[in-house]
């Protein structure tokens, strides 16, 4: 009977402290409940403002909507642990820190190249190099921009391939935009005979490629003599294509690679051919008579 009578009165002082308690906190959780509602209204309408100015600087959607969730989130973090302070609840508080922290760090060990990647994708999303439906040539790639991801890039090579670049290999290495100026330049190197006049040369092949079509009319088409060859003096014409596409680009090339042998076949130009000079014997110089050899 004692125990019980023992028993009873440990429950009642218990129950008594706590209602002690409860009576004593009752302004903090009231406290506490009007800052809960505060700050969650107040993080929605930052996020609100927030996604109007990312917008500004960023076109990338899953960018927009990932930075607005961030910030929406940090919001609502520094509104729970305001709430578990009023709450005198700062040992709580205290453990959930630690607690993150070292989830932070064991996770930013675990996942570096994702998170690298990821990182990387951010800042290609605000420097935005180039965007859905480039032209480009990242390390050893070149193709047509498929998808800017904030993981990786999608490229489809002209050769059908599709090709996933990790966004720290893009934002780490040159990116060559074709698509940016909105026309590319073709290199054509040409060889003539060292009997030909080069100033005809340059006339016959200037003209051979002028009004061609495909060609850019605000650029100059440029000729350049550059070298003395084995069997050839080498120059290299440069015509600037009006489309950064690849089919354009390789037609005009052909077109001009066409013209050019035509004018030079009607103008008696001649595109000389390697010249090979074949030795026998160990000093040279000996002719095929003279090796004892039988030519079938």
């Amino acid at each position: 009977m004692m125990d019980i009578d023992k028993a009873y009165q440990l429950i009642s002082q218990k129950i008594s402290n706590w209602l002690h308690d409860l009576i004593r906190l009752l302004p903090n959780f009231v406290l506490a409940a009007v800052v809960l509602v505060i700050g969650i209204f107040i993080a929605g309408q930052i996020r609100k403002v927030a996604a109007k100015v990312v917008k500004r600087f960023s076109g990338h959607t899953s960018l927009n909507h990932l930075l607005t969730s961030v910030i929406y989130i940090l919001f609502i973090g520094i509104t729970l642990f305001t709430v578990l302070s009023i709450l005198q609840l700062d040992k709580a508080v205290t453990s959930i820190l630690a607690g993150a922290g070292i989830v932070g760090l064991a996770l930013a060990f675990a996942f570096q190249d994702m998170a690298a990647n990821f990182i990387s994708g951010i800042f290609i999303s605000f420097r935005s190099p180039f965007k859905t439906g480039d032209i480009v040539k990242i390390s050893d790639y070149m193709g047509k921009v498929e998808e800017v991801n904030l993981r990786d890039t999608v490229l489809r090579t002209f050769q059908g391939q599709m090709v996933i670049v990790p966004n720290k290999n893009v934002f780490q290495n040159p990116i060559e935009n074709f698509s940016m100026l909105g026309k590319r330049r073709f290199d054509l190197s040409v060889g003539i005979s060292y009997g030909d006049d080069l100033e005809k040369v340059r006339v016959v092949t200037l003209n051979a490629v002028k009004n061609m079509p495909g060609l850019c009319e605000e650029n100059e088409t440029t000729m350049f003599f550059q070298e003395f060859g084995d069997s050839s003096i080498n120059f290299v014409i440069r015509l600037w294509v009006n489309s950064p596409e690849q089919p354009a680009f390789l037609q005009a090339g052909s077109d001009a690679i066409m013209r050019i042998k035509k004018a030079y076949d009607e103008h008696d130009i001649m595109i000389p051919f390697p010249i090979r000079t074949l030795d026998f014997g160990i000093k040279g110089g000996v002719s095929l008579g003279e090796t004892g050899q039988k030519i079938k």
